[in-house]
């Protein structure tokens, strides 16, 4: 049976294939585009115990891509999970300190997004030609720091396409931007905004709302699309490394088949966690999905009291990838535990949109029983770093110590010590300064790149090739603009 996709915001339920909700990104209400039914694993955990991370990921993603035929799905993976990895694994799993830590970070770009930005251009490209598109596609996508890079790499001279990344001037790591300014290819645009993440994704939003754009850029012959986490083509693939992780625990007899674990995930978007809860869904063995923030602690308090509220001062971390106070990727959630009701789900969004909050029914908090969430302040978050590498050499970045720490928070309250992978979402690389800085107050004075060589030499781990390569590395864009200034410079860039 094929499964179709719906905007959450749709009333009438019109449904459309999985090509043409990855080209669309967004819907045009403003809606996501979800699943009209969670497809259950057709493999038995034992069988996909014996299969390596590309044949894991086909499994997964032939119940939810179903318009694509099996030699094109397998085609996507195959120039996906390549060479461009620096680990035959694609996506390890490391003990330390009672915990799994499954990092999702040996692609191109050090982050954890590299493990669906590197599928999608296949993904969208095969979409664009299953549906006789004759425009370039042109991606739109803000950043809080990783999106930007991993997208950048991934479209980066893919014929057919042009993208435009959005981020904060001063709201990323001086790797995150290094690695963004310095990026290839004729089809890419890299862009500073004097402003925050919500900004940028609240700018790229309006442009995909905006219908006269839409019209003035068709003439030109192009049409939007999304990298950002809202494109369905960006979560499905994410999907397949928590059923990875759990088959390597299974095949490593970690665990028994059926036996149930949790999972950790440090949560911006909330893309990466719902990912997560698909995969509970398709009847993967995960009994909590622990969802780990920042100061930034809106789903933290989302979790505890129902109500989601915005109405906050925005807070820079050393975990920048969660600095974020509109989790797109919660409406998903949000219209699943109302019943797969888009009414109520729009009237929750609207009052998102117009109060900055919205409270959920007793009824739909129920519902919410698999998920706790809990939040580490900047001194924690720094004390785990340094606590973990002096008990077990094991060096881990800012944000996967945020999730390090909730777990403890969480072990400590319940006493639940099953066995549980924590997604570890960046490399050490990418924050060194930070990571650094929480080892020994003493690195904080040096440079960049001379903390890029005392971590490696620190942690026992080669510098990434993502790094190596932007340490000389020219920089190739230097645009700063002002928030409003977002669509105009879109169309100067076209050249519309």
């Amino acid at each position: 049976m094929g499964i179709n996709y719906v905007s959450t915001r749709d009333t009438n339920k019109t449904e459309i294939t999985a090509s043409q909700a990855i080209l669309k990104g967004l819907a045009d209400d403003g809606g996501l585009f979800v699943p009209t039914s969670i497809p259950k694993l057709d493999k038995s955990l034992k069988e996909l115990s014996e299969m390596n991370y590309q044949q894991v990921a086909y499994e997964v993603l032939k119940l939810f891509l179903t318009d694509f035929t099996e030699d094109e799905l397998k085609k996507c993976i195959e120039n996906a999970y390549d060479s461009k990895f620096d680990t035959e694994e694609i996506a390890p799993l490391v003990y330390a300190d009672g915990a799994y830590y499954l990092e999702l970070f040996h692609g191109a770009t050090i982050a954890f997004k590299d493990m669906a930005l590197s599928i999608l251009p296949h993904l969208m490209i095969t979409s664009a030609r299953k549906n006789n598109i004759k425009n370039d596609i042109v991606i739109l996508t803000a950043t809080s720091g990783d999106t930007g890079k991993a997208a950048l790499a991934g479209f980066a001279d893919v014929k057919g396409t042009r993208i435009v990344v959005f981020y904060p001037k001063n709201g990323v790591s001086a790797i995150q931007e290094r690695q963004m300014v310095t990026q290839k290819g004729d089809n890419t645009h890299v862009v500073g905004i004097k402003g925050n993440f919500d900004q940028a994704q609240t700018g790229v939003k309006k442009m995909f709302n905006d219908k006269a754009l839409a019209e003035e850029l068709d003439k030109a012959g192009f049409q939007l699309s999304s990298a950002n986490s809202i494109n369905i083509g960006r979560l499905v693939p994410q999907i397949a490394y928590y059923v990875y992780a759990y088959a390597k625990l299974l095949s490593e007899e970690k665990v028994t088949e059926g036996e149930t674990i949790n999972v950790v995930v440090p949560t911006g978007n909330f893309g990466n966690i719902l990912a997560a809860y698909y995969a509970k869904n398709m009847g993967l063995p995960i009994e909590k999905l622990i969802c780990a923030s920042n100061e930034n602690k809106v789903l933290y308090d989302f979790f505890t009291t129902g109500e989601y509220d915005k109405n906050r001062e925005f807070i820079l971390t050393n975990s920048p990838s969660m600095d974020i106070l509109i989790s797109s990727n919660l409406e998903r959630l949000i219209y699943h535990i109302a019943g797969d009701d888009a009414a109520k789900n729009s009237e929750l969004m609207e009052s998102l949109k117009t109060t900055g909050k919205y409270e959920i029914t007793a009824d739909m908090k129920a519902k919410l029983d698999s998920f706790y969430g809990n939040y580490a302040s900047e001194e924690e978050t720094g004390d785990t770093i340094k606590k973990l590498y002096e008990d077990t050499g094991y060096v881990i970045d800012t944000h996967t110590s945020v999730a390090s720490t909730v777990y403890n928070k969480y072990k400590n309250e319940t006493g639940d010590d099953k066995t549980t992978v924590i997604a570890s979402t960046a490399s050490p690389f990418k924050f060194t300064r930070a990571v650094m800085g929480a080892i020994d107050s003493a690195y904080e004075s040096e440079e960049d790149f001379v903390l890029v060589d005392k971590l490696s030499e620190i942690a026992k781990v080669a510098v990434p090739g993502a790094i190596e390569e932007i340490r000389k590395a020219p920089v190739r864009h230097d645009t700063v603009i002002e928030v409003e200034d977002m669509c105009p410079e879109v169309k100067r860039f076209l050249n519309v």
